[in-house]
């Protein structure tokens, strides 16, 4: 008979924090940060205070530390998304399409990136400002590319890529604040236009971009 082996517990460890923050992501978009306590946190991830704690000292850290993987994880999406395309000015179109894409189909992730960073209070203010800083830096990267292929005319990338996240940013807040939104992805046409345009993209082009009800434009959105 093989004998059997110990679980590690090093990969012990590292799923029961990765259940801890699954439960605060549930938790904190449910009740609000402010309202959210530990021991909510400790019996959704069925696990005791002690252990919460074990691996997070304040819920101020669990937090932070969802910020951060949740950024994470949406920056590798744009990434992958826009992998496959050579065209920079598609690329930063793609990048924006995907990020509100995929909060028109998690709307918990938008209130955990949005709303619950304005109620956790100023000390996440610095959190949110590296979240938006990390997705200007992209749009910025994609815009720099396009001034050197000759496709867009010289601009000031760093104040275009930062108001561009801030338009993106207004047009999600608003939709997580109605109380009957209407679907965000209906809002992208008119934004994607107006990107584009301050950048000088000509009009024809902009034109022939594909709508966000053809298919594939919006994979992530919740019907």
């Amino acid at each position: 008979m093989t004998k059997r082996t110990r679980p590690d517990q090093t990969e012990q460890s590292r799923s029961r924090r990765e259940r801890i923050l699954d439960a605060a992501f549930t938790t904190f978009a449910g009740r609000g940060y402010r309202d959210a306590s530990v021991d909510d946190i400790a019996a959704a991830a069925e696990t005791s205070k002690g252990g919460v704690y074990f691996h997070f000292p304040t819920k101020e850290s669990i937090f932070r530390e969802l910020m951060r993987t949740t950024a994470d994880k949406l920056v590798a999406k744009v990434e992958r998304a826009v992998a496959a395309e050579d065209d920079p000015i598609a690329q930063a179109e793609i990048a924006i399409r995907t990020v509100l894409a995929t909060f028109a189909g998690h709307r918990t992730m938008a209130r955990l990136l949005f709303l619950d960073v304005i109620g956790a209070g100023r000390v996440f203010q610095a959190e949110a400002n590296e979240l938006h800083e990390r997705f200007a830096i992209l749009i910025q990267g994609y815009l720099d590319q396009a001034i050197a292929d000759g496709v867009i005319p010289p601009t000031d990338t760093r104040v275009t890529s930062i108001a561009w996240f801030g338009a993106l940013n207004e047009i999600v807040g608003r939709w997580l604040q109605a109380d009957q939104p209407e679907r965000l992805e209906d809002a992208y046409p008119a934004l994607r236009a107006m990107l584009l345009r301050s950048v000088g993209v000509a009009e024809e082009r902009i034109a022939r971009l594909p709508s966000p009800t053809a298919p594939g434009a919006f994979p992530e959105a919740a019907r």
